[in-house]
């Protein structure tokens, strides 16, 4: 997390996974964008977007074998904890975590946030189908919320530069990048110059299909105990089964191994 943003905002933060996670409420999150998304417009093109990234198991793990994923995490002006395993491994540090941050959640606090305060949102990534189905459905769920464009996520590199243009001419405050990782997050800082003005630059792997209503949301008990993944392994195991199997041991070494003790 970037000096600045914490100065700025007098954010904690506490290394878990070797991830520098800030220790704050959805709410407080969305607060701060809502204040980087005001500030972004007065600085106009001097106004650096600010890198939001995820946290969880996945992320963690990845980022132990792919030293280019690790460096762009690095570069990250916040990382927030989207899995509960994060939230837990919190505990005994010095800043626990309030809560989990789940982009999919958190998205509905920004909503409401940006709905308030005229924040505008450009929402980028997944097929042309469901990009176009979860803007319609937040749209829906939030009348008052400013959508000023979207772009499904099936390009190349050669388009970046019109899609950053794009991103810009539409005036939005906050660009969701639904890339999946790691390219969301190389895409997002190998294109932070090109997007300046924009107050965010926020990942989020998934949502769309929860937007969609392509992918249900595990139960509520299965989330507050950190089970979410098995959730979605059993509703898709082709795709899922064989990446948490994976996945799952080594970021569980990397947090006991990585993360700070109070």
């Amino acid at each position: 997390m970037s000096a600045s943003m914490r100065e700025r905002h007098n954010v904690p933060t506490v290394t878990i996974g070797a991830f520098p996670t800030v220790s704050l409420t959805r709410r407080r999150l969305a607060e701060i964008m809502v204040a980087d998304g005001m500030a972004a417009r007065e600085a106009g093109g001097a106004w650096l977007p600010k890198a939001v990234f995820s946290s969880n198991g996945q992320g963690i793990a990845l980022a132990g074998r792919d030293a280019d994923f690790a460096r762009a995490m690095a570069q990250a002006d916040a990382i927030h904890a989207d899995g509960m395993s994060v939230v837990k491994a919190s505990a005994r540090t010095r800043a626990p975590l309030p809560e989990r941050i789940a982009t999919s959640d958190f998205f509905h606090d920004a909503a409401v946030a940006a709905s308030a305060h005229g924040l505008r949102f450009f929402m980028l990534g997944a097929s042309e189908r469901q990009n176009a189905a979860a803007v319609e459905a937040a749209r829906r769920m939030y009348p008052d919320l400013q959508i000023v464009g979207r772009h499904h996520g099936y390009f190349g590199e050669g388009d970046d530069a019109a899609i950053c243009e794009m991103v810009r001419a539409s005036g939005a405050d906050v660009l969701w990048v639904a890339l999946g990782k790691p390219r969301q997050e190389f895409w997002s800082i190998a294109n932070r110059e090109r997007l300046a003005g924009v107050g965010w630059i926020k990942t989020c792997g998934g949502l769309y299909a929860f937007l969609a209503g392509d992918a249900p949301r595990a139960p509520q008990w299965m989330q507050d105990i950190g089970l979410e993944w098995l959730h979605r392994v059993l509703d898709d195991p082709k795709r899922l089964a064989w990446r948490y199997l994976t996945t799952n041991p080594y970021s569980l070494y990397r947090l006991m191994r990585h993360t700070e003790r109070g």
